[in-house]
């Protein structure tokens, strides 16, 4: 891992007292900061760079985007910044993003779900031919439960072709697919500890999933795979030492796949269940969390690593970059959401099991279609109990064409995929009628990668409340509405200016604090598993603002000001 240096010594400033002149000093986030008084010792100010003479109340050091996060997760998989760009599937996270984020030193993942395996396995080669031996991108494994065969299928490949990180996702229980990626390949280091091969992040929403991560892979689970040849004794002894994944991605509300939980409250849950597991086994090395769900705006992102998370991983926010996989109009719609611009709507993957998943509802009436289809699934058992003018309203306002026809496109698509599944389907009338619902609910999903206006309005576009949560400016969405959109690395690479810097400026002078900055806790220089805080002032007084844990400062309203204090970074438990 990298740390920044700075270049040069920071230029000499006279301190700032007006708000406009702090709003700038804020932005100088790659210099010590330090809160002053003036003359007459009531007003409050800022000054960077050397300590100014006078009297100083505090002072922080500098912020580098390295230092945000949690530094043995930079560590652990060979990055400079703790950021991941998440799987968004059928190939809505490119090869291009995987390349993009590994060259910008942070890791991307492809977006693998939905995707035929001949798909997948292109897409293995060409980011391992490209990437050479980076070994910070990976490839989604996402759950199956409709296609367990596929799901075991695209495990193999990805360890048969070396992928270096694996993400699994949707997952209510472990799977033999699941425990193959974390075990295979387990075996001792130099200094006795176990090494994996394969390093897996685990999103997830519910802490009794979590538990099963942060646990050892069950013993009933590893003896299959040995009894299949898949994992050798010495594998699975030492899976039974170490939890299925270091890595534990706590998602919540997102587009897509999501449970609606507040991060807020789901981190700190799952947080403080990663230490009594941890305990519980006594684990040589400490389980690392990272957020997810949400962070689609500068403010988001700031507040995950205040609680606490070693990374963040972002997902449907993406789906705007140059790099991904999705059409220039399900660009623009994406641009105009609104925070309340959002619904839930049945999933293709899920849609038997009444899996609902979150996505744009302006511009496109998907959600509302999709949920017809789910309401007449739940109320007939065939295709042909349902009444004959429900049946025509489906499929003129919904399909688009007859019962009879999308079934025939459907069967052919199961043929090549999996025939098991046409041969269930004939023998079933509701698993055909099932099948066929199910060809709105991923054709509207492949509509919206390939654009044109024919199915605009069943296009189906994952997306959650951020993408307007903080107020983006107008000018900024008519840039990205008109194609001036950005690469999928920029945002991460400059994070604390796009976390405070972006904050700050978009703050009428009146409302923006005087002092904004912030300090990272656990360790020296460059280390830490969250934010400790922020200390906001004001130009009438000093408002302390403590984010993740501990006060940085204390000042008098009135009287003039006697404390110096240096607040540094201090250890924590992990």
């Amino acid at each position: 891992m990298s740390v920044l240096a700075a270049p040069r010594a920071p230029a000499v400033r006279p301190p700032a007292f007006s708000p406009e002149g702090i709003a700038d000093r804020v932005r100088l986030i790659r210099e010590p900061v330090h809160v002053v008084s003036g003359p007459d010792g009531r007003e409050l100010g800022l000054a960077t760079g050397a300590p100014p003479a006078g009297p100083v109340l505090g002072t922080l050091p500098p912020l580098y985007p390295e230092w945000l996060g949690g530094r043995t997760f930079c560590e652990a998989h060979g990055v400079r910044f703790p950021y991941v760009a998440g799987e968004m599937a059928n190939g809505i996270a490119t090869t291009g993003m995987v390349a993009a984020m590994a060259r910008a030193e942070m890791i991307g993942f492809f977006g693998a779900g939905g995707l035929p395996l001949p798909e997948v396995e292109r897409a293995v080669h060409s980011l391992a031919h490209e990437l050479g031996s980076r070994t910070n991108w990976g490839v989604n494994l996402i759950h199956s439960p409709a296609e367990p065969e596929l799901e075991w299928r695209v495990a193999e490949l990805l360890l048969r072709c070396g992928v270096p990180r694996i993400s699994v996702s949707a997952f209510m229980e472990l799977t033999p697919a699941v425990v193959l990626c974390s075990a295979q390949g387990l075996r001792r280091g130099a200094d006795g500890g176990v090494v994996r091969r394969t390093r897996l992040l685990a999103k997830l929403s519910r802490p009794e999933v979590a538990e099963r991560f942060l646990s050892p892979a069950p013993t009933a689970l590893l003896d299959l795979l040995v009894a299949r040849g898949s994992l050798t004794r010495e594998e699975a002894a030492l899976a039974a030492l170490v939890p299925v994944a270091e890595d534990i991605t706590v998602e919540a509300d997102s587009g897509g796949h999501t449970d609606n939980r507040p991060l807020s409250v789901l981190l700190p849950r799952i947080a403080a269940l990663r230490d009594t597991v941890c305990r519980r086994f006594g684990y040589r090395r400490p389980v690392r969390l990272g957020a997810a769900g949400g962070l689609g705006t500068p403010d988001a992102v700031a507040a995950a690593f205040a609680l606490g998370a070693s990374y963040v991983v972002t997902g449907s926010v993406n789906q705007t970059a140059v790099e991904a996989g999705l059409s220039d109009e399900a660009k623009a719609m994406l641009c105009d959401a609104d925070v309340a611009d959002v619904a839930m709507a049945p999933s293709a993957d899920m849609f038997e099991l009444g899996v609902k998943l979150q996505v744009l509802s302006r511009g496109t009436m998907f959600a509302r279609r999709a949920g017809r289809l789910y309401t007449a699934y739940r109320d007939h058992g065939s295709l042909e109990e349902i009444p004959p003018a429900l049946r025509t309203a489906i499929e003129r306002d919904v399909l688009g064409a007859s019962f009879e026809e999308v079934w025939q496109r459907t069967r052919a698509f199961w043929e090549e995929r999996d025939p098991a599944e046409t041969v269930r389907a004939e023998a079933d009338p509701r698993h055909r009628m099932a099948l066929v619902f199910r060809w709105y609910l991923g054709s509207s999903s492949r509509w919206a990668i390939t654009g044109g206006s024919a199915r605009r309005a069943d296009y189906q576009i994952w997306c959650g409340p951020n993408r307007r949560a903080s107020g983006v400016r107008p000018a900024a969405r008519r840039q990205r509405r008109d194609g001036q959109r950005g690469h999928v690395q920029e945002p991460p690479a400059s994070a604390p200016n796009w976390t405070w810097g972006d904050r700050v400026s978009r703050c009428p002078p009146r409302r923006r604090p005087a002092v904004l900055h912030l300090a990272t806790s656990s360790g020296g220089p460059g280390t830490g598993n969250g934010l400790v805080g922020a200390i906001a002032a004001v130009p009438l007084g000093l408002v302390a603002v403590v984010v993740g844990g501990r006060a940085l400062a204390r000042s008098r309203r009135t009287g003039p000001a006697t404390e110096h204090s240096t607040y540094e970074r201090t250890a924590e438990p992990h």
